[in-house]
């Protein structure tokens, strides 16, 4: 039974270096830091410029920008998910793009 969970130990390891190798580093280094999920910064600055675009097409009365703000609100609010790379191959494609 040890060995079962020196196993389990080991493959979450292998998957943690596979897919946040500078996470494990720190780690490894004793500095640890936020794994990639919780890290935000181009979501804040992206969600920043959303709301000053927004604000400058209601100042302006302009409906381009008004819709443009809106939809770097979205791409923003996409960002914060922490899971959403693995949403991204949730569809399978249209029959007729499969041979």
């Amino acid at each position: 039974m040890p060995g079962s969970d020196d196993q389990r130990l080991s493959e979450i390891e292998s998957r943690l270096r596979r897919d946040d190798p500078r996470f494990s580093h720190a780690l490894d280094t004793g500095r640890p830091r936020r794994p990639r999920e919780y890290r935000h910064l181009r979501a804040w600055l992206l969600l920043a410029a959303a709301l000053a675009v927004l604000g400058s097409g209601v100042v302006l009365a302009h409906g381009l920008l008004i819709a443009s703000g809106l939809v770097l609100a979205g791409m923003a609010g996409e960002l914060f998910d922490p899971h959403r790379h693995r949403r991204a191959n949730r569809y399978p494609p249209p029959r007729f793009w499969t041979r």
